[in-house]
């Protein structure tokens, strides 16, 4: 699934050529992608102008012209979404379309067809649901650790949940939690000061880092990345850590994959919830 860095990187390379431009037509093949139908959807769309394109979270957001109300446009990749402008015809998987006054046409591809485009006239309670932002001026070390006051929870299953923070995934939690030297199974109320400190900076380091190189490519679903260069323990299984040169393990935490350095991000057997430890049959079936 794209994260934050990735659905950054394709709003920084769409939007010089999506603001601007009026939407002359929309179509949706994907009997899931427009919500609530792709009629609906067309017909709160078409003719109004994009006025702004940014993203929240892994949120693709359009903000639209007024036509008597506000109106904005949400696109979630999902699983398998990516966004390309045609080129030679209809773009593989290619299933849900904007025409512009201008241009050629914008087009959401997705082979799973998870991915959702969605309208609506009150964005601020759309956006309710999700947790701050990581990069945003305000997300500081002290508010990270009021965020986690009172917590009791495994680590890497708290980091992924976007209602308490958005636009980490898999890939950008190991990596941040690596770089804090924090063990992912850990309970969350064990975190002292200092480990928190070292998460905040961490977390805000590898999505810098992850924006700079444009995301992670490991397929052909988002080719576009050059992330994967740089990443220390995610993907490098068996290998030999940067630090001490253990080699990376991969064991499941809250049924996700999860790479680590288990000589680096060691923690106090206190610290670690025993059920989140994988069992063997439970690996090898996530391994497969």
């Amino acid at each position: 699934m794209p994260e934050l860095p990735e659905v950054e990187t394709i709003a920084r390379r769409i939007e010089p050529d999506v603001v601007g431009r009026r939407i002359i037509a929309f179509e949706s093949e994907a009997c899931r992608h427009a919500v609530p139908s792709a009629a609906e959807v067309r017909a709160a769309i078409v003719g109004r102008t994009v006025r702004a394109l940014f993203r929240r979270g892994k949120l693709l957001v359009f903000e639209l012209s007024e036509a008597g109300r506000p109106l904005w446009q949400t696109v979630h990749l999902r699983m398998s979404g990516r966004i390309e402008w045609e080129v030679d015809g209809r773009p593989r998987h290619g299933y849900t379309m904007w025409r512009f006054d201008q241009g050629p046409a914008l087009w959401f591809c997705d082979s799973r067809k998870f991915g959702r485009v969605t309208v609506t006239t009150d964005l601020e309670k759309t956006m309710a649901r999700l947790g701050p932002e990581p990069l945003a001026p305000d997300f500081t070390a002290a508010r990270l650790r009021a965020m986690l006051s009172g917590r009791k929870r495994v680590l890497k299953p708290l980091l992924l949940d976007q209602s308490f923070l958005v636009g980490l995934g898999n890939i950008y939690v190991d990596e941040a939690l690596f770089r804090a030297g924090l063990d992912p199974r850990m309970n969350t109320a064990a975190l002292t000061d200092q480990d928190i400190g070292r998460l905040h900076r961490a977390i805000r380091a590898v999505l810098r880092e992850g924006i700079r190189y444009n995301g992670t490519t490991f397929d052909w679903i988002y080719p576009e990345g050059n992330m994967q260069a740089y990443l220390r323990v995610y993907g490098r299984k068996g290998r030999p850590c940067p630090r001490c040169r253990a080699p990376i393990a991969r064991i499941v935490v809250g049924q996700r994959g999860t790479h680590l350095c288990l000589r680096c991000q060691d923690t106090d057997a206190d610290s670690v919830p025993r059920r989140s430890s994988p069992s063997p049959d439970r690996q090898s079936r996530d391994q497969q």
